[in-house]
Parts: structure tokens; C-alpha cells; sequence
């Protein structure tokens, strides 16, 4: 029987004797946190059924005639509020779940029962040094042969209700609080009754994106407030007998929702097809070496499952604990080198199993088992840990269902544009509400007309049209092989303050070149030795030749880049001799053999090396290593290779040379990368089966040092152009890397990201001891110069500016941090990490956790961050990040929101110009819909005072013809050539737009005076006849303000639309000049040329009966106002000199002092002394300590005392 499910039942007496006073307060609460102090932390309310509630529920419906139903469809929430009442929560039945964006989802609570196992529920609270609680307290028996939990599903969560601590907490598997000596021994396979047990609490093991049918989508889509703002307006309009308009405008909306439908069902099968998993099956360990074909969807933690030796698609998280498998782990990280996967090893009793610690014992859902490895007749086994969306490819894929809310200051700012149009709305009817009332107009008519208002100042097309730059950035970032599963995440692109980039297959090739071998010889350097397979066998190239992860796929030698270089290097063949292993103690993976004459020569004796037993990389320990037997010899030996320093650590201190530090510096400060080696002879009593088990660190101590493997890796050929252009441009590039400090460094310089005249500041952080505390060390790094005489003597003493008075103060510094130093500032120096974060240039050997921590605090502090990396260990930084790029040959992959085919960082460049294009349209748009409303509002209001109105026509053609195709070709204009250090505007109440608008506003407003001013004092003009019953359409007053106004609307359209430094020129766009010239031609032609037919489809009087001096006039006011507009917005709004003073008056106002927090930081930098360079900095004292790094101040002829 499994141990994990054993438990005994708690009565409900015992459990308030242990809850005491505070469970049973907890057990009467109403509300509750789930995942306290995480990023999906919710409150839980509890609610359930109310007869009295529900009854005058029903009769609100009635009242409403259904519309109530929208405000619960929009506002979930108010399900509660109007139907239901609070309770506690172990008497709820739904759960109002509200989360940290103030946004409210429902839940309801569901109850299971199964017959009563032998073993129970796991724990959900389960208490330190127990490896499993009872499951009483998640369950509760209702008869004695019958178990029941209650519980509820969220986003694909499951919380059950935990009895013990009467709240509802997130159903636990084995990937949480597991030992890891209890995998490797406790699990031996459920029976299929544990199983269906276990499936009744987990769920099926799926990962099943729901593709709604177009029904259901439609539905859904109808009932989207701007559809349903839609309908209202068609229904009004037919009220109003505008049935032309109102069945074109029907027409294009029905167009409009099958697009969407369309597009969101193809979007959802695309998902769906990219995340689900072929139905197979796998089999199932029952306990006896008895194995059981089952489906995968019926597996559950804890069973025991066999890896078909020739792979399969994961559909799980599973734990190796017998054999090793190649993986393909695309899918999750857009990284295609095959990984190897190795049995779980406990390092030691009381070590805990995490799936991100032993990810290279884990095998992941979604990945591709490519091979697998077995000894003898023994399978490869693996104990499931995670099923379902609880699986790392489950979170990925939830996190694409339920992304987090954009916080963009544009879409804000939007809505409260929006609301300042209802406000003018507001106005506008309160105004014709006067005029209808002294005309004596009937109250309906009345209605209709105010009702009418609405529909004109706030237009129904305006989200669309805010989207059109999007979509068009989409489309031709796709043609450039960069795919977006995002399209939000466009708009972020053009806001980007600060570009964090991965090193290694980001900014410099995946590849190494092997530049030379430093062997030990006499205790010391020989000197390089350029060609590695010329050393002579021993445990130099013995090292190189069988410390590493490779394997053969279908004949190929595949595995990391960096361990490819260095066995190819050897000139050694590798061979996986599969069953053939009697030579090599009856089981041997995998043999190495030097390729030399010797070696084939004699048959009896070839020098051969069988790898026994790998301790995969781990970023932790910076280091792998092997064990080996050489044939013929007795015993085996460990080699090792990883980061120097800690493989210096690990050596005996008299066979590492004395000079080892300063070779080590002379190389990473070239931006070499450098491997050191070391070995040692095992006992000769270790046998195979000890071998196996035996723990990495009871092998990796005392070892010999051989020496240091030297590589090069060279900058990608994209880099230091796309770095240059990026500075050039004012955006600050950082590197978060893994690779060593020095080494990161160089390459920060070579790149460009740091200057060759400014000078990089290493953070040395150091935590506490028992003799003092945390502290911090800030030292200047060493420059190429003063190793290499890379720089003339000249150029170095430009490279610091010191201040006289104070020599500490450096202007152009950078610092760089290693993941230890970060670890040990954001502990106990966290007051420091703004600073270290505003200046930070380099953070080097950095983990995937530390990545993430890093992008945080740069938002924390008001950066707009955009990461790019290979996707293998970023992938939480880039969707963190606001705009993640991951360099993928993949299409697609959950790894980022951004994944590029194009292998470079050119891709950054394209995304920034498309997101600044698409940014800047989205504004032009924007603004240019206001102006559309409020140039028909103007129109409309003048009208009414007057007693008339537009014709059905002359809407239609301004709505259609003109707003509409202006409006989507004004997106068409593709992005400008170069990154500009001008930002696009990121919010729309920025006093310089709504300046622009309300300037805008004023001058439609008098030039469509000042036409109707010029038409009333002419000889001829009657006005208009009073009609109580219906509008005059059909009069000189409507035909005047038409007429004017269409030039109007083109001519927003051409102010608005504006080029570079965001956009190519408006010549570029061909179809929006030429949509232009069309519309101001048919407007002319109209207006001077009248056509009988074409005025009296429009309802327009016979202008041909008027003189050509009244047509001319009119023509001349509309031109008039078209230079006006440009005037205007060109070059009074638009200039520097008007900016100013717009920021001036913003400041004054007290407006203007929104600054990001991260320039408040850079500006306090500047006027300080910090950083206390060359001192040592306490956590205790919070003070520099007299400790000065007197060679570099002696350099610059000066010594600072304290």
C-alpha cells in the first residue's frame, strides 16, 4: 500500500480540541486568502442559495426585460450580490474569488464521494517532519463505507476544503514537501483501485484547451458591451427611420463579429492542436514488477511509470529513478539541444524534491523522449509527481488562458477619454433637450434625438479602430519570421526603457570555439596548447574525452554545444555499446576510445574508458562530473570539470598552481570562456552497485587539478550594430547571464554596452558570519587595457572622471553583480537594490529565479522592460518581462510572449520600430475618432438649433466611406527605418494631446459658423420650415454643414496621421494618400461641380441653381481650414518651443510630477558621492569602512583617507 495515502479519520471533537479558538473562528469566516503572498493570490468569499433573493432576482428579469442579465454577464459579481447571500465558507456553495487586479471570477463548490479507501486524500497542511498528513482533514466520511470532499476548480486549479484548517487550499501533489529518499524508495506502483481512487481527487491527466463552438463564441461576442452598444444604436436608428444606415451598419457588424469569430475559433484550434497531446498508452507499475498498459489520461501522482525505450510524448511530470532518457524539451523552452535526463540520487536524508532543483532528473510534460537508456534487462522507470495543469507545460499553458491584465497607461487613459465623451454627450443633451423643448417638439422625438447624441459622440467603431495598428504590426512581424501570441504586448514594445539580453546564444553564437588546453605540469602551467589532441592520453584528455553529457541520436552525436567542442577537440570516438558490456563490469552505458594507431592495434589491451555513473551541470554547483573505469586498470576514477573557482575549491591546494588566479583573470578579462578540470582515483573497493549510489559530494573533494579548457566565444555578427543602435537611441541594454563575471564583463565591452571610456564597479556582497556582518565590497574592475595594452595609456586616463574634491565620484560607471552578490543585497541590503538596479549593467552567473527577481525590480522602479534569450533557462524572465522575445527556430512556443525565427538580436530592433509604429497609430486613431465625434457633434448640435438634421445618406457616407476606410488605412503605414531616442507618447491626457484635440474642436467649430454664417446672410436664404413631427433633412442648412464638414474629416485624418520619427512619411502609404485625394476629389466634385443624381442621393440642394462665387467661398473655408489644421497641429503643437511650455505649465499645475521613480533614482546618483568605491559597506553600520583600494586611486595620483 502506498505510504502516501495511509491516514486515519479525526472525529470532529478532536479536530476543535486541536483547531482551539482560532480554527473554529477561521471556520465560521465568510472569506479567506488563497495563495497568500504569491502572484495569483486570491479572496475567497463565500455565498450561498437565498429564496427571497432569487425570488425578487426574478422579478428584476421581468422588470428589466432581461437587460439585468447583461450587467450579471459583465459583472460577475453581482451573481452574488443579487442572488445570493454570505456564509461561512464550509457552507458555501459558490465562491466569489477576487484577485489582485480587482478583478472578480466565480466559483462553485463541488462535492465527491468514492468508496472509503484504505488510503486517504494527501494533506493539504501538512506539518513539518511528516511526509504525509492525514487526509481526514480534506475529507470528511459520510457513511462508513463512503468518502466526500468538497472542493471547487479555478483556472483549471483545484482547492479542496482542508477540514484541519477549515479553508479552502490548493489540491498538493508530490512535487511539494516529497522527500526525495521517498521517491527513490517508498514508491513501488498504485493497484488500479488506488488509482481510480486518486483519480477522483486529481482529475483526468489532460491538458484539453476548450474550443468553443462558433454558437457559443457568437453568443459570447454579442454580449461584449460594445456589441451590445451596437444593437442599441441599430435599434435606435430604426426608431429614427434611418433604415439605409442602420442595415449597412447592421451589415459591417455582423461582417465585423464573423471576422472576430472566425479569427478567435482559428486562434483557439491552433492552441489547442499546439498543447494537446496524442492519446496513448504507457505502462503502469502495479506493484511485483506486474506492469499494466494504461491510458495516460488515467495516471496519477504516484503511480510508477516505464519509458518505452524507444520515446514518447510526456503527458506528465515524472521523476526518473531507474535509467537515464535523451529529451527534446522545445516545446516548453524553445531550446532544441537534446537534454539528458538521469536518475534522482538523494544527496541526502532530509533533501526535499523540487522539480525546478532536480529539473535534470525530471521529465516534463510536453517534452520528447528521444531515447532512453537501460542496464540490461531492467526498464527505465519514473514515479509521476504531476498531472494535468498542474504540470509545468499545464502552468505555461495556463498562464497563455489567463494572462495577466496589461497595465498600460494608454488603455487607461482610454477609458477615461471615453468617459470625458459621455461627459460632453452629457452636455450636448442637455443643450438640444433645451432647443426641442422651446420648439414645442414632442417628448418622444425628443428622446429619440438626445438618445441619437449618444451614439455620435461616443462612436461604436472606436476599440476597433484602437486595434488597427496592432493588427497590421502583427502581420508584418510575422512576415519577418517573429511570432506573436500576444498582440498586446505590440503597444508595450514601443515604450521600452531598458533591453535585458541573455549572453550565451543571445548575443554571442551557441557555439564555442576551442581556442587551447592549459595543462598542469610540474605544478604549474606548460603553457597553451592550441590543438588538443595532441596532448598524450592521460587524465587530461581522459577528462576532456568522458566529462560530459553526449549521446548518439540515430548516429549523430548530439548534446550540449559547449561539450560537442570539447570532445570533437580530443579526436576521441564515443560508442554506446548497448547490451555488449561484459568487459565493463556486465553494465556500461557508454566507452570513449582515443582514435590512434595503438588503440586498434592491439586488440587484447585498447586503452578504452567506460563512463559509469554522470553528475549532470547544475547552475547551483557549477560543476558536473563522471565516474569512470579504464580497461584493465583497477579502480575507477572522477573527473570533473565546471566553473574555476569552484573547481579550485575542491582540489587539494598544493597541485593548484600558485599563479592560477592571475592566468584566470588574464583570460576571462579577454571575455575567454574557461573550464577548469580536475580528477582523482576512487577506492578500489567501490564497486559498480556503490557507484551508483554513491553521493556527488562524497566523490568531489580532495581531487587533483589538471588544468583549464580555454574557448571562445564569439559575439554574434547582429550584436554590436543592433547594441549601437539600441544606445544610439537612448535605451539601456543590460546582460543577465550565467556565465562569469569577468568574462561577462568583456563581453559587455566588446558589445558596446559598456563604453571604452567608462569603468564597471563589481558589487561583492558578502552575508554574514559569525564574526561579521553582511557586507559589501565595491570594487572597480580590472580594464582590457591594463592586462592585454589593449588601450594606449592616453585613452585609460579618459576613462575615469574624477572629481577633485571628492575622488570617489565617478560619472560614467556601470556596475556589475553576480547572482551570489544580488542574492546577498536583495537579503540585506535592500534599500540598495533600486540603485544597484538604475546603474547595473552586468549581472552575471545568474539563476533562472535571480532572472526573474531582476526584471521585477527593474518594473518595481518604473522601467518598461523587454528581455530576449534562447528560452532554456529564461523562460520566466521573458513573461515577466513586458515584452519577451525568446530566439527560437520554433513557430511558436509557450516560452515567451515574442518567440523570433531570425537567430539574433536584429529581432529586438524590428519589434521596438513595429511597437512604436503601432503605438503611435493607435494614438492617431484614437484621436482622430474624437475629432470624427466631435466634428459630428458640432454639426449635429447646429443643426438642431435649427431644427434639422443630416439625412440618412449623408450619415452613411461619413460613417462608411470616409471614417471607416480612413480609419483602418491609417494602421497601414509600416514602422520608420531607425530606432529614434524620441519616445512615442504614452498617455492620451497628456496636456500636449489634449491641447491638440480641443485646438482641433475650436477650429471645426468656428469654420462650421462661419459657413453657416456666410449661408444666412445671403440675399436668397429662407430658413428652414418647423416640422413637429419629423427632421428637415432636406434644406440648405443640412446641405451647407455636410458639405464643409467631409472636408473636415479628411483633413483630421491627414493631421493626425503622422510619420516618421515613429512611421514611415504619409506619401509611404500609398492607399491612405490615395483613399485621401479620392474623398477630397468627390468632395469637390460635389461641391463644384454639382451633379443632379449624385445631390439627390445625398439629400443635397441644387447647389448647380447657386452663383460660383457661394460654391467658391464655401470651397475656400474648407480649404482654409485644411491649412488651419496643418498649421495647427504642425507647427505650433508639434514644435519644441510649445512643448516646453506645455511641460512648464504641467509642472506648475503640479501635474508634472509623475516622474518615473527610476529617474528620481539616477538623478540622486548623480548629485551624490555614491558609490563609496574602493570601501566596505556593513549592513550593521549602513557606513563605508576605511578600506580603500589604494592601487587604483594611486593611479590617478590621489589616496582618500577617511
Amino acid at each position: 500500500m502506498d505510504s502516501t495515502m495511509h491516514g486515519t479519520v479525526i472525529n470532529k471533537d478532536r479536530m476543535f480540541d486541536r483547531a482551539g479558538q482560532n480554527g473554529y473562528s477561521r471556520l465560521l469566516s465568510d472569506q479567506t486568502f488563497l495563495n497568500k503572498d504569491t502572484d495569483d493570490e486570491f479572496v475567497c468569499y463565500g455565498y450561498k442559495a437565498d429564496q427571497c433573493k432569487e425570488g425578487l432576482f426574478l422579478f428584476l428579469v421581468f422588470l428589466t426585460g432581461g437587460l439585468i442579465l447583461l450587467l450579471l454577464q459583465w459583472r460577475p459579481q453581482m451573481v452574488c450580490y443579487l442572488r445570493k447571500r454570505r456564509c461561512s465558507l464550509n457552507q458555501a456553495d459558490t465562491i466569489l474569488l477576487q484577485d489582485t487586479y480587482k478583478q472578480y471570477s466565480l466559483a462553485f463548490v463541488n462535492e465527491k464521494s468514492f468508496s472509503r479507501p484504505e488510503t486517504l486524500l494527501p494533506s493539504n497542511h501538512g506539518h513539518e517532519g511528516s511526509d504525509y498528513e492525514s487526509p481526514s482533514d480534506s475529507s470528511s466520511l459520510t457513511t462508513q463505507g463512503e468518502l466526500k470532499f468538497r472542493y471547487f476548480d479555478h483556472q483549471h486549479v483545484r482547492y479542496i476544503w482542508d477540514r484541519g484548517g477549515h479553508l479552502f487550499s490548493k489540491l498538493k501533489d508530490l512535487s511539494e514537501g516529497t522527500k526525495c529518499v521517498m521517491i527513490q524508495e517508498s514508491f513501488h506502483g498504485l493497484t488500479a483501485k488506488e488509482q481510480r481512487q486518486k483519480q477522483v481527487v486529481y482529475g483526468e491527466n489532460t491538458i484539453e484547451v476548450e474550443v468553443k463552438s462558433y454558437w457559443r463564441l457568437f453568443i459570447e461576442e454579442v454580449m461584449n458591451p460594445f456589441y451590445v452598444f451596437q444593437i442599441a444604436s441599430i435599434t435606435l436608428w430604426l426608431c429614427d427611420q434611418y433604415y439605409y444606415y442602420a442595415a449597412c451598419i447592421l451589415f459591417i457588424s455582423l461582417v465585423s463579429v464573423g471576422i472576430s469569430l472566425y479569427e478567435t475559433k482559428r486562434q483557439s484550434v491552433v492552441l489547442h492542436d499546439m498543447v494537446t497531446t496524442k492519446a496513448q498508452t504507457i505502462g503502469v507499475c502495479r506493484g511485483e514488477e506486474i506492469y499494466e498498459e494504461v491510458p495516460t489520461g488515467n495516471l496519477v501522482p504516484g503511480d510508477v511509470i516505464t519509458i518505452p525505450q524507444h520515446g514518447c510524448v510526456m503527458t506528465c511530470d515524472a521523476v526518473l529513478i531507474t535509467g537515464t532518457c535523451i529529451v527534446n524539451e522545445s516545446m516548453l523552452t524553445g531550446e532544441s539541444v537534446p537534454v539528458t535526463k538521469t536518475p534522482l540520487t538523494p544527496q541526502e536524508d532530509e533533501e526535499v524534491f523540487s522539480p525546478d532543483v532536480h529539473k535534470r532528473h525530471t521529465l516534463f510534460s510536453g517534452t520528447h523522449i528521444l531515447q532512453t537508456r537501460f542496464y540490461g534487462n531492467s526498464k527505465v522507470k519514473a514515479v509521476v509527481v504531476r498531472t494535468g495543469f498542474r504540470t509545468a507545460k499545464g502552468e505555461l499553458v495556463r498562464a497563455i488562458l489567463f494572462p495577466k491584465p496589461l497595465d498600460f497607461k494608454f488603455y487607461r487613459d482610454a477609458m477615461k477619454f471615453i468617459l470625458f465623451l459621455g461627459c460632453m454627450a452629457a452636455l450636448g443633451m442637455t443643450y438640444s433637450i433645451i432647443v426641442y423643448v422651446k420648439q414645442g417638439v414632442y417628448p418622444m422625438r425628443i428622446l429619440v434625438r438626445v438618445l441619437d447624441i449618444i451614439t455620435i459622440i461616443v462612436p461604436p467603431a472606436l476599440p476597433a479602430a484602437m486595434t488597427v495598428g496592432t493588427v497590421f504590426a502583427q502581420s508584418r512581424l510575422k512576415k519577418k519570421g517573429i511570432y506573436c501570441i500576444s498582440p498586446p504586448r505590440i503597444n508595450f514594445c514601443g515604450r521600452l526603457d531598458v533591453f535585458c539580453f541573455d549572453k550565451t546564444g543571445t548575443l554571442t553564437e551557441d557555439g564555442l570555439d576551442m581556442w587551447g588546453v592549459l595543462p598542469i605540469e610540474d605544478q604549474g602551467f606548460c603553457g597553451a596548447v592550441e590543438d588538443p589532441s595532441r596532448l598524450e592520453v592521460g587524465p587530461f584528455i581522459t577528462c576532456m574525452a568522458t566529462c560530459h553529457s553526449l549521446t548518439m541520436i540515430d548516429g549523430e552525436l548530439s548534446g550540449d554545444p559547449l561539450d560537442l567542442i570539447m570532445f570533437n577537440s580530443t579526436k576521441w570516438v564515443l560508442d554506446e555499446p548497448g547490451r555488449d558490456t561484459s568487459k565493463f563490469d556486465t553494465i556500461m552505458p557508454t566507452v570513449v576510445r582515443p582514435c590512434t594507431k595503438d588503440t586498434f592495434s592491439s586488440p587484447e589491451n585498447p586503452f578504452e574508458v567506460g563512463i559509469i555513473r554522470q553528475f549532470t551541470f547544475s547552475s547551483s554547483v557549477q560543476r558536473m562530473s563522471v565516474i569512470t573505469r579504464t580497461l584493465s586498470e583497477d579502480g575507477m576514477e572522477v573527473y570533473c570539470k565546471g566553473a574555476p573557482e569552484k573547481i579550485a575549491s575542491l582540489c587539494l591546494q598544493d597541485t593548484v598552481p600558485h599563479e592560477f588566479q592571475d592566468i584566470l583573470h588574464r583570460y576571462t578579462i579577454q571575455g575567454y570562456r574557461v573550464i577548469a578540470v580536475a580528477y582523482k582515483k576512487l577506492d578500489p573497493k567501490l564497486t559498480w552497485h556503490q557507484a551508483q549510489r554513491i553521493s556527488r559530494d562524497k566523490v568531489e573533494f580532495d581531487m587533483n587539478f589538471l588544468g583549464m579548457i580555454v574557448l571562445q566565444n564569439k559575439l554574434k555578427q547582429k550584436t554590436k550594430p543592433v547594441i549601437h543602435k539600441l544606445k544610439e537611441a537612448k535605451l539601456r541594454t543590460v546582460m543577465v547571464t550565467g556565465d562569469m563575471i569577468q568574462t561577462a564583463i568583456s563581453v559587455a565591452r566588446n558589445c558596446g554596452m559598456v563604453p571604452p571610456k567608462d569603468r564597471v564597479i563589481i558589487v561583492e556582497a558578502s552575508p554574514p558570519d559569525a564574526h561579521n556582518p553582511a557586507s559589501i565590497k565595491w570594487v572597480t574592475a580590472e580594464t582590457p587595457d591594463e592586462g592585454t595594452d589593449q588601450y594606449t595609456d592616453s585613452d585609460y586616463t579618459e576613462d575615469v572622471h574624477l572629481d577633485l574634491d571628492n575622488p570617489h565620484k565617478m560619472q560614467n560607471f556601470h556596475f556589475a553583480v553576480s547572482g551570489h552578490s544580488f542574492g546577498v543585497l536583495t537579503t540585506h541590503f535592500p534599500e540598495y537594490i533600486p540603485r544597484v538596479v538604475v546603474k547595473g549593467t552586468v549581472f552575471a552567473r545568474m539563476s533562472p529565479d535571480q532572472k526573474l527577481q531582476l526584471i521585477e525590480d527593474l518594473q518595481n522602479i518604473g522601467y518598461n522592460v523587454g528581455m530576449c534569450g534562447d528560452g532554456a533557462n529564461d523562460c520566466e524572465a521573458l513573461k515577466a518581462a513586458h515584452a519577451g522575445i525568446s530566439l527560437s527556430e520554433a513557430e511558436a512556443s509557450v516560452a515567451a510572449p515574442f518567440t523570433s525565427r531570425i537567430p539574433n538580436i536584429e529581432c529586438v530592433l524590428q519589434a521596438m520600430r513595429e511597437g512604436r509604429a503601432a503605438l503611435v497609430t493607435s494614438f492617431g486613431c484614437f484621436k482622430y475618432m474624437a475629432l470624427y465625434s466631435f466634428i459630428q457633434f458640432v454639426s449635429v448640435l447646429i443643426l438642431y438649433t435649427f431644427d434639422a438634421n443630416l439625412a440618412d445618406m449623408q450619415f452613411l457616407y461619413v460613417d462608411l466611406v470616409i471614417t471607416t476606410s480612413v480609419a483602418v488605412l491609417m494602421g497601414y503605414s509600416s514602422s520608420y527605418d531607425k530606432l529614434v531616442p524620441q519616445r512615442p507618447p504614452g498617455s492620451l491626457v497628456k496636456p500636449s494631446n489634449l491641447l491638440s484635440i480641443i485646438s482641433q474642436v475650436l477650429l471645426v467649430i468656428v469654420f462650421q459658423i462661419a459657413a453657416f454664417l456666410y449661408l444666412h446672410f445671403q440675399p436668397w436664404y429662407k430658413p428652414v420650415k418647423k416640422d413637429l413631427n419629423a427632421d428637415n433633412t432636406y434644406c440648405w442648412e443640412t446641405s451647407v454643414i455636410f458639405l464643409v464638414s467631409t472636408y473636415q474629416y479628411i483633413a483630421s485624418a491627414f493631421v493626425f496621421s503622422k510619420g516618421p520619427p515613429f512611421r514611415q512619411p504619409i506619401y509611404k502609404n500609398v492607399p491612405f494618400l490615395l483613399t485621401l485625394c479620392v474623398l477630397f476629389a468627390f468632395s469637390t466634385y460635389m461641391l463644384m461641380l454639382p451633379f443632379s443624381p449624385i445631390l439627390k442621393f445625398f439629400a443635397v440642394m441644387p447647389l448647380g441653381e447657386r452663383t460660383v462665387e457661394f460654391r467658391s467661398v464655401l470651397l475656400a473655408l474648407s480649404v482654409g481650414f485644411i491649412f488651419a489644421a496643418c498649421l495647427l497641429e504642425y507647427l505650433i503643437m508639434d514644435v519644441k518651443c510649445t512643448q516646453k511650455c506645455l511641460e512648464s505649465c504641467s509642472n506648475c499645475c503640479g501635474q508634472g510630477n509623475n516622474k518615473d521613480h527610476y529617474k528620481e533614482i539616477q538623478n540622486e546618483i548623480q548629485l551624490s558621492d555614491w558609490p563609496p568605491v574602493g570601501q566596505v559597506t556593513y549592513a550593521a553600520l549602513n557606513e563605508p569602512h576605511i578600506q580603500i583600494e589604494e592601487d587604483f586611486f594611486r593611479s590617478q595620483g590621489e589616496i582618500l583617507v577617511n
